[in-house]
């Protein structure tokens, strides 16, 4: 079966897979991977294909698609809800799944699109929460010693945007992933101002899991950050760049005096990308036909309905050189690149 891979990202951009394999339960994901492995040919993995920009010349190899299904459930009302999910799950289906059953610890993660099995790899984060805070463990498929291994959540080495996985993309299939959730109808405390203003209340406050959700939800809405076919600003793989963590002395070089800094772990201090962009002269909107920053958002790089990997790419350089040379600050990408590079 050969197909576009631009059909199954939500950017919406890539060429043809020499491949594709859809595979719906465990048993043929991992003969596949392993087989391909085996004879030496290229595997891409993919999931919801929200966080990925594939190059315009596509991947000579086979692509998986993992459409794995499942939610396994041990709960106590001491140490929590203890919550397998396979891989395949959709993401938001799952964050829904915990919010109706009072699961408290992901409902600020709601609307992000993508998979369970890809949250781990860069530790998927908004709103204050972070899927590595609440992940106990991952059963993975070592691709390097071809055995199945389940990764305590010390070892997954989560960091802002990173993790073990995303270090070594060729090492690990990601089969399931356990979290522990709290029983709780309520949320955690919420300290993100449009998620505080869109409720209508004071930092550090807690509301029900359900209004959280739905609050979050709007906001992302607000930003295009909710796939909406009629909306060309959720044609995106959300931010295309990270907030860079600079060292004290980097941030306290970093002009004006009011640029954003927040701490980030002993002598690391995270500035925004967003702030950066636009102070660098890229506005919501700026680009063109093809290719453009979201009129809402000012980290998601959007495909206006026609642009190829090529046209995001070139404007995601034009911004990332901007940046550079106004502030000395290189910007990282976010999703993950195949077969491409800034």
């Amino acid at each position: 079966m050969t197909s576009a891979l631009a059909d199954y990202t939500t950017l919406g951009v890539g060429g043809f897979a020499r491949r594709l394999v859809v595979a719906e339960d465990e048993q043929l994901l991992v003969a596949t991977v392993m087989d391909c492995d085996q004879r030496g040919e290229p595997v891409l993995i993919m999931g919801g294909g929200s966080n990925v920009v594939i190059a315009d010349s596509g991947f000579d190899g086979t692509a998986v698609l993992i459409r794995t299904r499942g939610i396994n459930i041990e709960a106590d009302s001491i140490g929590g809800a203890w919550v397998t999910s396979a891989a395949g799950e959709p993401w938001d289906d799952f964050v829904g799944h915990a919010v109706a059953s009072q699961w408290s610890g992901v409902e600020a993660l709601s609307g992000i699109p993508g998979c369970v099995g890809a949250t781990p790899i860069q530790n998927v984060g908004a709103y204050g929460q972070q899927v590595g805070d609440v992940i106990a463990r991952v059963r993975a498929w070592d691709r390097v010693d071809r055995v199945q291994r389940t990764l305590a959540a010390a070892e997954c080495a989560f960091g802002y945007r990173t993790s073990a996985f995303r270090e070594d993309l060729s090492r690990f299939l990601i089969l399931d992933v356990t979290m522990q959730l709290s029983l709780s109808s309520t949320s955690t405390p919420i300290t993100y101002a449009d998620v505080l203003r869109e409720l209508g209340i004071d930092a550090g406050s807690r509301r029900p899991l359900t209004e959280v959700r739905q609050a979050v939800l709007a906001v992302r809405r607000t930003k295009g950050m909710v796939l909406d076919p009629n909306d060309p600003d959720t044609r995106s793989t959300g931010s295309f760049f990270t907030n860079p963590i600079l060292t004290d002395e980097q941030a306290a070089q970093l002009l004006p005096a009011d640029a954003p800094r927040y701490p980030a772990g002993s002598g690391q201090v995270k500035t925004s990308a967003a702030w950066l962009i636009e102070r660098a002269g890229f506005a919501r909107g700026y680009g063109n036909e093809l290719a453009a920053i979201s009129s809402k958002h000012t980290l998601a790089l959007t495909n206006r309905g026609n642009a190829t990997a090529d046209d995001v790419l070139a404007l995601a350089r034009e911004i990332r050189g901007g940046v550079q040379n106004l502030f000395g600050i290189t910007i990282d990408p976010e999703p993950i690149l195949v077969n491409c590079e800034l």
